[in-house]
């Protein structure tokens, strides 16, 4: 069972007094990550979305596990205009309320190459007509950071320049030890412009200067050193399951407002945070869904939210 509340569409928790919150009941799909029968990991497509032709991202929900997996293996994921908006559809339904967790997957070989060049390099200067204009990337690094919903991707082969924006948007990073990963930008006279956003706020500045100004590649294992990436695993779709199994335990506006707390500010001044967090706090723990979770401690039961095995 879902616990009772509701996050508007800016993904704002009903119980912070947003004005603006929402439901929105749509149908659920058949997902990569669970088998209903046996609650296992199973493999198999979900509903595709997209516009024209072949879609390039599929996009699948089952027990509150939406998975987007981006599917163009035949340019390594590279992230041409078509991939991008299908992206932007994989969100529209990853990011109703009947999601939990997003992960962003992949097929192989590449978990993605960065910008499609030979679009880009049709495109010549402008920006429209490419996958970053106008701002379409950005905004979809923006909408993975900023979704109410934790960001899982699941990193199984090589990342390069604007497909580690991607990964560096995303809350958590399970990455394989053989993948490996680089800013090629500067290689084609570029810099990583748009995707050092996410990455500086994730990193700091000194650990990504090399990488930024060489663009020489760097193993799975410094990627873990310097943060970018969270967990490094043989098995990272087991790894991924596990992570997506222990949000689905905590209270849904709990996990939301615990994620809108990581990626604040933090110049904050210190007194004045103290005194934001005391008022989350309290109004957190006077929530229904706070209720209700410290109910099901004192009793020795699961609280509403966690589906009987």
């Amino acid at each position: 069972m879902r616990a009772r509340g509701r996050y508007c569409a800016r993904s704002h928790p009903e119980s912070l007094a947003c004005q603006c919150c929402r439901g929105d009941d749509r149908h659920r799909d058949v997902g990569p990550w669970f088998d209903n029968s046996s609650n296992r990991p199973r493999t198999g497509a979900g509903r595709n979305v997209g516009t024209v032709g072949k879609t390039l991202v599929r996009v699948a929900v089952s027990r509150g596990i939406a998975t987007i997996t981006l599917d163009s293996p035949e340019n390594r994921n590279a992230l041409s205009m078509q991939l991008v908006e299908d992206l932007h559809s994989a969100l529209d339904r990853a990011e109703q309320d009947d999601v939990r967790v997003i992960v962003l997957d992949h097929t192989a070989p590449a978990f993605c190459a960065g910008a499609d060049l030979k679009e880009r390099t049709a495109a010549g200067g402008n920006p429209a007509a490419s996958s970053t204009g106008p701002n379409r990337m950005s905004i979809a690094m923006s909408r993975l950071r900023s979704a109410k919903q934790p960001t899982i991707a699941a990193v199984k082969g090589p990342a390069r320049a604007g497909g580690i924006g991607l990964m560096a948007s995303c809350d958590l990073v399970v990455v394989q030890p053989t993948a490996d990963f680089a800013f090629t930008e500067v290689r084609i006279g570029v810099a990583p412009a748009v995707i050092s956003v996410p990455i500086l706020r994730r990193v700091g500045w000194s650990a990504v200067a090399g990488p930024f100004l060489t663009g020489e590649r760097f193993d799975a294992a410094e990627a873990r050193r310097i943060g970018l990436v969270t967990h490094v695993s043989d098995d990272v779709d087991a790894t991924v399951l596990s992570l997506c199994e222990g949000v689905l335990r905590g209270g849904p506006i709990a996990v939301a407002a615990t994620k809108a707390m990581l990626h604040r500010s933090m110049s904050e001044p210190f007194d004045d945070a103290l005194a934001t967090m005391s008022v989350l706090s309290d109004a957190l723990f006077a929530s229904p869904e706070g209720q209700e979770g410290m109910r099901s401690f004192l009793e020795k039961r699961p609280p509403s939210w966690v589906e009987e095995a």
